[in-house]
């Protein structure tokens, strides 16, 4: 893949994903949790599912277990555990333990996958994750909401497995389209039934779900779900320490946070972390060139 486009693409997701967190803290003022996850995904769903054409459908059963599986894991369980996690912790103790994902990537790649990971890639992802806690701070307490954010990250590690084995089975905008729709669902039945709804609706609030929906889940899901097929999903999970570090600029862009020191060291850790976890030895890419 095009090194310039796959990190143009890795930009596009990763800054999405985190601009998603200011975004929809924002619609909270006029849609309850549950039910403003559920609405985003579902009409994102519905709206790639009458753009795709018949013909990049799944062909058979088992293809549309595995994708109301993805969906069940990436959309349902991720979102659902962040946003239900939020009730007895904080959005960055949440973020923290979300963005555990790319070390349970690597566990899971090694013991599922059977990939190798060098000991530098494995000291890369320790890296990220410790510029993700430094960005967020350092403030941890256990109780629910720490369970459902490590759930959350569980959730995503396994879809991003998923992904891996089975994306070339599918049309990447039909396993998009078709997942966030079967996530989205379950999400609206979560949102009547596990809190009291709340929905005002106004240009704001209509705004902002168009945002989450189009932007936030069709194009991130399509550009991150591209990136896992055409790649080792160890290195390109890699990446995803980026989105804490862009949710804490969009969050001082749009809701006026406060970017503490803090940010900048995270943020240098977080790149440390990418480069090992990417980054190749010379003699290995001696070694790659001479089997080819």
């Amino acid at each position: 893949m095009n090194p310039v486009l796959y990190g143009m693409l890795v930009v596009l997701a990763t800054s999405l994903m985190g601009s998603s967190f200011a975004v929809g803290k924002l619609g909270l003022a006029y849609i309850s949790p549950l039910l403003l996850v559920g609405i985003r995904f579902t009409l994102a769903g519905v709206l790639m599912a009458l753009w795709v054409k018949k013909k990049r459908l799944p062909t058979s059963g088992r293809d549309w277990a595995r994708v109301l599986l993805v969906g069940l894991f990436q959309t349902a369980g991720v979102m659902g555990c962040i946003f239900l996690s939020l009730r007895t912790i904080t959005a960055g103790e949440s973020s923290i333990l979300t963005f555990v994902n790319p070390l349970i990537v690597v566990m899971f790649g090694t013991w599922l996958l059977k990939m190798k990971y060098r000991f530098s890639q494995w000291v890369g992802v320790l890296i990220g994750f410790l510029g993700v806690v430094v960005t967020l701070g350092f403030h941890l307490q256990i109780q629910i909401g720490t369970w459902l954010g490590l759930g959350s990250a569980l959730f995503w590690a396994a879809a991003t497995i998923l992904v891996k084995r089975w994306g070339a089975r599918f049309d990447i905008w039909a396993l998009t389209a078709y997942q966030m729709l079967f996530g989205g669902l379950v999400l609206l039945l979560m949102g009547v039934t596990l809190e009291t709804p709340k929905l005002v609706i106004t240009p704001a609030s209509i705004g902002i779900v168009l945002y989450l929906a189009i932007l936030g889940s069709i194009v991130q899901f399509a550009a991150w779900y591209y990136l896992l097929s055409q790649g080792d999903p160890g290195k390109t999970s890699a990446f995803l320490f980026l989105a804490p570090f862009f949710g804490v600029l969009s969050g001082w862009m749009l809701l006026g946070e406060v970017v503490q020191w803090q940010v900048y060291a995270g943020g240098f850790f977080i790149l440390i972390g990418i480069f090992l976890t990417n980054w190749t030895p010379t003699s290995q890419k001696l070694q790659q060139a001479n089997v080819k």
